[in-house]
């Protein structure tokens, strides 16, 4: 989480219809007409101050290593209700408002699919209303580059027009630090990292909002769908979640379904098992087949050491002081050739731009305007480690996914912006 102010400005609320297509194990699907909720909001930059975008996803990863110490870990209806929420893009996060109590206060959430308790109180204070219970349990939560701690209360919580909850568990900080220009968390992560999170319940589970809205039958189905976008601008909506179902004009193509892995600990995350490798026909193996996670909170997409040195390598890049991150020179890029993410069988193409950070927004990590600055970073550690590979967030805007806690399973389809140009504009 980055320092820094920043601006959050809500635009409209619209109600439309859109055909839901619901897959089953085999990617096949059965149309049906649902309601999506869209509420739409300005794009929310926040990146300012001396720390390296590289340095603030190292520490991001190795909070998340430390939440997934040993835990607890926690079909699909025919029939669905799904409600969208589009995120706001920060550069390096999504944000989205939520509303909390009766009469409501409207909280500026951070999305985040690797940790999985909700809690306001970072920058604005929690107003206790009617529906507030304070429950007998203080909360802390580590983030690697942030943390917080207070107490868990019991309150209304409702998300767009037609998402609420009723006596959802949510943390008020007292005490947090490394966030600024938002309010707190919407984790939507496996519920069992939730475990060890509450104080003297330790044992106790969290439910997240996923799990609420499914349990009182808000959603028919216990998942999340996330649609970004690739952008080069600082004003933009470019994101939705969408609760209980999926939204078929985010997608082309099929959903293909992996199962969560079983290697720990990427499995206590939405974790799977992939490969990749570079170019076609004869290419260059780059990450032999391991376990990682999709996170929504890293900015880059982020391998193991020895996969990052073949990259490196293939690639011609060198290190830039300035961002610590890959460079090229252009006539380099003109020649990069794609990189191919094999998931479940699948081969997934991420693009030569897909792989560059966009070379408007060069100066916003204290890069050169002209440069071309690739996302994919290193780990700092060697394959092998059960946690090889954090899909960021560089790599969930040129897809859709689908975080299915129901099935134990995730969902990658190809969008419109799979194969965009728009990151050298």
């Amino acid at each position: 989480m980055f320092p820094g102010s920043s601006l959050l400005v809500t635009i409209v609320l619209a109600l439309s219809v859109a055909a839901n297509p619901l897959f089953n194990h085999q990617n096949d699907y059965i149309r049906r007409s649902s309601p999506v909720i869209t509420l739409q909001t300005a794009r929310h930059f926040n990146f300012t101050g001396t720390a390296k975008l590289l340095d603030l996803d190292r520490a991001r990863v190795a909070g998340l290593k430390n939440l997934a110490s040993p835990k607890k870990q926690g079909g699909i209806h025919p029939d669905t209700i799904v409600g969208s929420v589009p995120a706001t893009n920060q550069a390096n996060q999504y944000v989205v408002d939520v509303n909390i109590g009766s009469p409501a206060t409207t909280y500026t959430l951070l999305v985040d699919i690797a940790s999985s308790n909700t809690w306001v109180g970072a920058d604005q204070t929690y107003i206790q209303t009617g529906t507030t219970v304070q429950t007998q349990d203080t909360v802390a939560v580590t983030y690697g580059t942030g943390s917080m701690s207070g107490t868990e209360f019991n309150d209304r919580l409702a998300i767009g027009s037609a998402l609420t909850i009723v006596g959802q568990s949510i943390g008020v900080a007292t005490d947090v630090t490394g966030f600024s220009g938002v309010d707190g968390i919407m984790g939507l992560g496996p519920n069992g990292l939730t475990v060890g999170t509450l104080t003297p319940d330790t044992n106790q589970i969290v439910p997240t909002l996923t799990d609420s809205l499914f349990a009182q039958a808000v959603i028919q189905q216990n998942l999340l769908a996330v649609s970004f976008e690739p952008t080069n601008t600082l004003s933009i909506t470019n994101g939705e979640l969408t609760f209980g179902g999926t939204d078929s004009s985010k997608f082309v193509g099929s959903i293909n379904f992996a199962p969560i892995t079983t290697t720990s600990p990427a499995s206590r995350f939405f974790g799977i098992d992939q490969a990749i490798h570079f170019g076609q026909g004869s290419s260059t193996p780059i990450l032999s087949k391991t376990a990682g996670i999709f996170d929504t909170l890293t900015t880059l997409t982020m391998i193991s050491s020895d996969a990052f040195a073949r990259y490196q390598t293939a690639t011609g890049a060198v290190l830039d002081d300035a961002t610590t991150l890959l460079k090229l020179t252009p006539a380099q890029f003109s020649n990069l050739k794609s990189l191919f993410f094999t998931i479940n069988n699948v081969d997934f193409e991420f693009t030569a731009d897909a792989q560059t950070w966009p070379r408007a927004l060069n100066t916003a990590i204290g890069g050169d305007a002209n440069s071309v600055y690739l996302i994919i970073a290193n780990l700092n550690t060697p394959t092998g480690q059960g946690f090889d590979f954090v899909n960021g967030f560089t790599f969930l805007e040129r897809f859709y996914t689908v975080y299915d806690t129901g099935s134990h399973r995730v969902g990658i389809a190809n969008t419109p912006f799979t194969r965009a140009t728009s990151n050298q504009s």
